[in-house]
């Protein structure tokens, strides 16, 4: 599994076709995380400022029907998604609760009740 993570706004935007962000027409791809620790270490130092809620979008990297490719410059390689991520290969969508200071926490979205 491999993780994307998203401003709700934007994933809810168009939800009938694949989800395509501006990375990838201005990078190539999109950018994805291998494992929810990361994600979350991501979403601290990267969206930290970003108001509204943020999701974690799991997927299934064999459902994909664009090209995984991992990739990186530092020693860590991360999964990118070279085209848009077609919705069938979600396995499931967590929401980003951030901590002030800290990584935050994975909870299922939407919320139940």
């Amino acid at each position: 599994m491999i993780f994307h993570l998203v401003p709700l706004a934007d994933w809810t935007t168009d939800p009938a076709s694949p989800y395509a962000p501006a990375s990838l027409d201005s990078e190539g791809f999109v950018h994805c995380s291998g494992d929810p620790a990361t994600a979350l270490a991501i979403a601290a130092s990267h969206y930290g400022g970003v108001p509204g809620t943020l999701l974690a979008v799991e997927l299934d990297e064999r459902a994909l029907t664009s090209e995984v490719r991992r990739e990186g410059e530092t020693g860590i390689r991360y999964p990118h998604v070279h085209g848009p991520l077609n919705r069938e290969a979600v396995v499931r969508v967590w929401e980003v609760v951030r901590a002030p200071g800290g990584a935050g926490e994975l909870v299922p979205w939407p919320p139940e009740g």
